[in-house]
């Protein structure tokens, strides 16, 4: 028993467990946003704390600014801001209403001729971007923007005029990719996973399975990375592996791989895991504050993704 007057013993502090160091690097790191999103991922944190946050990245034009996005600086709405942020509001179950009415409106002003989206609309110009993401006065339609913004407005039902020729845009590109480069082939799932006439999104994602084993666009080894090339204007070391593209074992990519694959990604994501508790970025870093905003939502993906496979309890 302690003496009288004595302080009482410091608690005992939990065990440096993975899931411990992670939560520990998101509050030392992140934005209120991401912090709010692990507690209601991971800590049983409600959904209104997240909208709020959120809300702060919301442009009067029903689009989203203000390096929501790291790479992209600067308080204008872009359509890649925006895409983040339904997919903030889906994963919070809020992508509906209002809010979303009004940023299908925002996604109609923005569009190319086609009715697809840009993948940064010519407004950033003037602001801080990474020198990756070129900035021109008409760009052209992108699957990168438009197949995650589709693939979440139909998971959540959302009818809206633009989400006609936003869809016919990604059906056309999806079912004509011959050359391509892991991003857009994670844009393509995204936007497949959610499809609504899903005999053609299984079709369409047979053929890209075979497409990304082909072209060896996944690192299916990650003990012998020299073998798989790093695609054109990404930066060394910048693999993709099959968890990047199956990111739950409910995706259509996850028939992709076999399970031993499977296996030895998801292995090597929770390896990824830094001393800090964070997991790294490998795409090209050009300014210490982007990074440091883009580690806590790239920790959150991680344990998302662990947990969805069964390999992580937060």
């Amino acid at each position: 028993m302690a003496e009288s007057g004595a302080s009482p013993l410091p608690p005992t502090p939990p065990a440096r467990t993975p899931f411990f160091r992670a939560e520990q690097f998101v509050w030392l790191t992140a934005r209120v946003l991401e912090q709010r999103l692990f507690a209601h991922h991971f800590l049983n944190g409600g959904a209104d704390s997240v909208e709020t946050a959120l809300d702060a990245y919301r442009n009067d034009d029903g689009g989203y600014g203000h390096a929501l996005e790291p790479d992209l600086r600067g308080p204008v709405s872009q359509p890649l801001h925006t895409g983040h942020a339904l997919r903030v509001l889906d994963a919070i179950g809020r992508c509906g209403g209002q809010r979303v009415e009004r940023v299908c409106r925002y996604l109609t002003s923005v569009s190319t001729a086609d009715g697809a989206l840009p993948a940064v609309h010519p407004s950033l110009r003037g602001y801080p971007a990474a020198p990756f993401i070129p900035i021109v006065d008409d760009p052209p339609s992108e699957l990168l923007a438009t197949g995650p913004v589709v693939g979440v407005l139909h998971r959540n039902e959302v009818w809206h005029a633009w989400l006609f020729r936003a869809t016919d845009f990604c059906w056309q590109v999806v079912e004509s990719l011959e050359k391509s480069h892991p991003y857009e082939i994670e844009a393509a799932v995204a936007f497949l996973d959610s499809a609504p006439d899903r005999p053609r999104a299984g079709a369409a994602a047979d053929r890209l399975g075979r497409l990304v084993r082909e072209q060896r666009l996944a690192a299916l080894d990650p003990e012998r990375l020299a073998e798989y090339p790093v695609a054109p204007g990404y930066a060394p070391g910048e693999h993709h592996f099959p968890h990047d593209f199956a990111r739950t074992p409910r995706s259509l990519a996850r028939a992709w791989f076999t399970d031993a694959e499977m296996e030895r990604s998801l292995d090597f994501l929770a390896g990824e895991q830094w001393e800090d508790g964070g997991w790294p970025i490998r795409w090209r870093q050009w300014a210490p504050g982007t990074a440091l905003e883009a580690r806590p939502i790239v920790t959150i993906e991680a344990l998302r993704t662990l947990r969805a496979y069964g390999r992580f309890v937060g």
